[in-house]
């Protein structure tokens, strides 16, 4: 699974937002180290029908990870994550400095 990613700034923030459909937020990884940002997680998906004439079960599972390099001026210590309906944004506040 392919995890397509926006990247947009502002004057005060760069924000990172991904469409994660179908994924719970306690299946998505969210880490900031030595100034990469990395999200990865696990789509798991089970379907199961039964009918008097039939009996249909499906599984899909898939693991994706993207890692971005943050610019600089990032205040790491003020990074913000949420997720909603499926779509993952991250707040990235600058510094004083850079902003």
């Amino acid at each position: 699974m392919a995890l397509k990613v926006n990247v947009s700034e502002t004057d005060s923030a760069v924000v990172v937002s991904a469409e994660i459909p179908g994924v719970d937020a306690k299946d998505i990884d969210v880490q900031l180290r030595d100034g990469i940002l990395t999200i990865k997680g696990e789509k798991k998906e089970e379907r199961e029908e039964k009918s008097e004439n039939y009996h249909l079960s499906e599984r899909r599972y898939g693991s994706f990870q993207r890692s971005l390099p943050l610019p600089r001026g990032v205040d790491r210590a003020k990074v913000e994550a949420r997720f909603d309906k499926g779509v993952l944004t991250v707040v990235l506040p600058k510094t004083q400095e850079a902003a």
